[in-house]
């Protein structure tokens, strides 16, 4: 049996902890090396008291130096830090970056929503991401292209969900693609530990909703856009053709995200059945076994996915509004991030794809 040993970037917060709670049960990873700033010289321990089989380890500084040496390199990060350090990581180790810095393939879009340095894009870790169809009609899906790939960028909790829910209708043409709207509820570790507002203390999160980064603002809309484009077969210069309007919404729970996506039906869309529209999203899904389409009339809840890789969805057809509606429902630390970086990293080394991951959520 094959084994690895890995290093994690930024093993204190949200992310990094996630993923090494996923490591911890993987057979053929040994975690050697925790990194981090604030935390530097602590005991991972003192932060991951959930994590025995790591507590010893010491925290050390986020340097290339330190990092290399590994077969694998987890970049836990903030959005901006991870562009710079891994250029000066080993070409021949497998680095995984779960912020934003190299999931954007156009310049224009990071300048709009993020600023600072543009890097190159890396292989865009979500497996089951549709990108067009052969000429016998077959779909697609991104997993092919993550086999045997050294650099892979994790998409964002919350591009996930959406992502996932309407693909198929974009892959069919069900829908106009100007005039999409996506509702998000989100559990506060899905705008991470750094979120600037002061007012989102905890103790006043409780029994509250509050919407952030609201009116086009959010920095996964063209993220959004660049996996709709390559759902409809189109390269990420022709993202423009979607628009989406994006609102999430912080409520009191500390982990999930529930997305609700409609757009107005086309025409053709119009004249089917709700069965056959159905029909696109078990067509498209039927082979994948972390992503369940609900049974009809079944709606996706967050406590049904905490903890695991699954993405539940459901698909409905509101007559009156012309609109086609799909939810889903993912555990953003672990589908949204951390399950989705291993469930690609498997890919890339060839290990069966579903390697220390769970379907099964934690609700009774």
């Amino acid at each position: 049996m094959a084994q690895y040993t890995v290093a994690v970037a930024g093993a204190s917060g949200y992310a990094g902890g996630e993923i090494l709670r996923l490591l911890a049960q993987h057979p053929h990873f040994q975690v050697r090396c925790v990194t981090g700033y604030h935390s530097s010289g602590d005991q991972l321990g003192d932060y991951m008291p959930h994590l025995p089989l790591y507590a010893d380890l010491t925290i050390q500084d986020t340097t290339a130096e330190i990092l290399n040496g590994h077969d694998i390199i987890i970049l836990a990060l903030p959005h901006g830090a991870s562009g710079a350090l891994s250029e000066q990581l080993n070409s021949e180790a497998i680095v995984v970056d779960l912020g934003a810095d190299h999931r954007l393939e156009q310049a224009t879009a990071w300048q709009d929503f993020y600023g600072g340095t543009f890097y190159p894009a890396w292989t865009y870790g979500m497996p089951e991401l549709m990108v067009g169809k052969n000429t016998a009609g077959d779909y697609l899906y991104q997993r092919s292209r993550l086999a045997t790939s050294k650099r892979i960028a994790v998409p964002g909790c919350n591009v996930t969900a959406v992502t996932l829910a309407l693909q198929p209708a974009v892959a069919e043409d069900l829908i106009a693609p100007e005039h999409i709207v996506a509702q998000l509820v989100v559990g506060y570790s899905g705008a991470g530990k750094n979120l600037n507002q002061p007012h989102l203390l905890a103790a006043e999160a409780i029994g509250t909703a509050t919407p952030y980064a609201v009116a086009g603002r959010h920095r996964h809309i063209p993220e959004i856009l660049q996996n709709f484009a390559q759902a409809a077969g189109l390269s990420s210069d022709q993202a423009n053709k979607f628009g989406l309007a994006f609102t999430p919404v912080l409520v009191p729970m500390s982990r999930g995200i529930l997305a609700c996506v409609s757009a107005a039906m086309t025409p053709a869309a119009q004249n089917l059945t709700d069965e056959q529209i159905r029909d696109y999203w078990l067509r498209a899904y039927q082979h994948e076994v972390f992503m369940q389409l609900l049974p009809p009339g079944k709606w996706p809840s967050t406590h049904n996915v905490i903890g695991s890789n699954s993405a539940h969805i459901q698909v409905a057809v509101d007559r009156r509004a012309k609109r086609i509606l799909c939810c889903c429902a993912i555990d953003n630390l672990t589908r949204g991030t951390a399950g989705q970086a291993l469930q690609s990293l498997n890919i890339a080394l060839g290990v069966s794809e579903t390697t220390a991951l769970s379907t099964l959520g934690v609700a009774p």
